[in-house]
């Protein structure tokens, strides 16, 4: 279910909330291979299928970048801001990868707003991201988000 919030006000109630996950993307290996050709990181633990089989994953595993370049389709199925006349990625603060993402896994997202400050024309918000891949225990990828929305 997508949570919609609408100009600062809306943001404003909701921060410090958890704001719900995405739904469930499954990583497949034409996934990993598109990522690798279009980045050009052919490592073997994510596009040799029968080396990553060997080695320390038990198979491959999709690119950490390949995790967080999911975000803005994943985290938009999760939060639509309206109210502004525009949107942009602005970067990260923190980025961490604590556990592989499998191929053949699923992978969510789920959203917390941590912060909202005001920007020239707008205002900055900071999202904590954090990637999850079912039944793993740890998390595939904690990411500090920021986002801008200029009216």
């Amino acid at each position: 279910m997508t949570t919609k919030i609408d100009g600062v006000e809306g943001l404003k109630a909701k921060l410090g909330e958890h704001l719900g996950y995405s739904d469930w993307l499954e990583i497949t290996q034409d996934r990993v291979n598109r990522f690798a050709e279009a980045t050009g990181d052919h490592q073997w633990i994510h596009v040799d299928v029968e080396k990553a089989k060997q080695g320390p994953f038990g198979g491959p595993i999709a690119h950490g970048y390949l995790t967080l370049s999911l975000l803005p389709m994943m985290l938009g199925k999760t939060v639509q801001v309206g109210g502004f006349a525009m949107g942009v990625n602005y970067g990260l603060n923190k980025l961490r990868f604590p556990s592989p993402v499998p191929v053949g896994s699923k992978l969510r997202v789920g959203a917390k707003l941590v912060n909202l400050e005001e920007v020239a024309g707008g205002v900055q918000l900071t999202y904590e991201c954090t990637f999850e891949v079912e039944g793993a225990a740890k998390p595939a990828c904690v990411a500090e988000v920021l986002f801008r929305y200029y009216e």
